[in-house]
């Protein structure tokens, strides 16, 4: 923290912490997500084209972990944590959400929609859109370059929150 001439408060610049210390570089490995009913969520997400790449049952703990990548990109994963046990999860919007970018965002919602998903935030500018998991999670779609906004998606409502 640096306070400033007229007595502000503020945070150093970036490059003042990085020449004052060295810190080491860290590698961003997954985002857990706690949820019911993993097979479910495990074919939600192989919708969005994720793939299973690890999968661990603790008979101790009574929980599972299911490791997710998309191919290629294996290094970035979402691990879905399963107990065992009945337990109340509430995700809501304190958690935010996750993000994907797709090479068509419109086939994308398309495959969604068609498999029971709802698009809770169609992909009206063809840009971005959102989904939930089967646990509520909110999945935010980018679109990988530009697509021209197009029908039904233009003048679809909302549908939920996402």
């Amino acid at each position: 923290m640096v306070t400033d001439e007229g007595g502000i408060v503020t945070t150093r610049p970036l490059e003042n912490v990085m020449a004052a210390s060295y810190i080491a570089p860290m590698k961003y490995l997954h985002t857990m997500i706690r949820v019911t009913d993993p097979d479910a969520t495990v074919r939600f997400f192989e919708l969005l084209g994720l793939r299973e790449v690890r999968r661990f049952d603790n008979e101790k703990g009574r929980f599972t972990l299911i490791f997710l990548a998309a191919p290629g990109n294996e290094d970035a994963q979402v691990e879905l944590t399963h107990n065992w046990d009945p337990e109340d999860y509430d995700g809501g919007r304190n958690f935010g959400h996750l993000a994907y970018q797709v090479e068509n965002i419109y086939e994308t919602c398309q495959r969604l929609m068609d498999a029971g998903v709802t698009i809770n935030r169609p992909p009206r500018d063809g840009h971005m859109a959102f989904v939930r998991t089967p646990d509520n999670i909110s999945i935010e779609l980018l679109q990988d370059g530009h697509l021209a906004p197009a029908e039904p998606w233009a003048s679809m409502p909302n549908t939920g929150v996402w």
